[in-house]
């Protein structure tokens, strides 16, 4: 599953949870709080989030309504940038970093939060491991220190080819793969 897929389906989850405020709003449009650190609203990744979320029924302007929130780069706007998603009650913000996720995690205990991309969620005291998060927090982790030593194990239980297999599989069978 990619990423942009694996994002959408966890914030489509998090649309489907219905409102502790009462189940009379579910007619209502759903209010989704985007906040960029580097991304532009008029960007491509916005229009592929916009795009994933027509793919899955939900049309801005008739099914959801999107607050568009960007840093520009500029770190520090971004408490600031979080607590005005929270007071326009938005009822999940998806965050596009580390940064981001921290600062609406600040902003909020309440309200769910999808980090589209994130290095080391537990590490960064985002979330208390992958399996179960915890909290408000979910998403996507492209956490490569614990899959490096995962894929190493991997890669040194897998079965070496024979010199039979290397000679099907090579053009050169006289050349080794590094296996001996």
């Amino acid at each position: 599953m990619d990423r942009r897929r694996f994002l959408l389906a966890s914030l489509a989850g998090a649309l489907a949870v219905p409102l502790s405020a009462g189940a009379q709003q579910t007619a209502s449009r759903r209010r989704i709080g985007v906040l960029f650190v580097l991304q532009s609203p008029s960007g491509r990744e916005a229009r592929a989030f916009q795009q994933g979320l027509r793919d899955m029924g939900y049309v801005e302007g008739r099914d959801v309504a999107i607050e568009w929130r960007a840093a520009n780069g500029d770190y520090a706007r971004l408490p600031q940038l979080a607590a005005d998603l929270v007071e326009r009650r938005v009822e999940v913000i998806v965050a596009d970093t580390t940064a981001a996720t921290k600062a609406a995690q600040r902003a909020t205990s309440a309200i769910p939060i999808v980090m589209a991309i994130v290095a080391d969620p537990v590490g960064d005291g985002l979330v208390a491991n992958l399996s179960r998060p915890g909290a408000n927090v979910t998403g996507l982790s492209i956490m490569l220190a614990e899959l490096s030593a995962k894929r190493l194990q991997l890669l040194k239980d897998a079965p070496r080819p024979t010199m039979r297999e290397r000679s099907r599989t090579s053009r050169r069978p006289h050349l080794r793969w590094g296996w001996n």
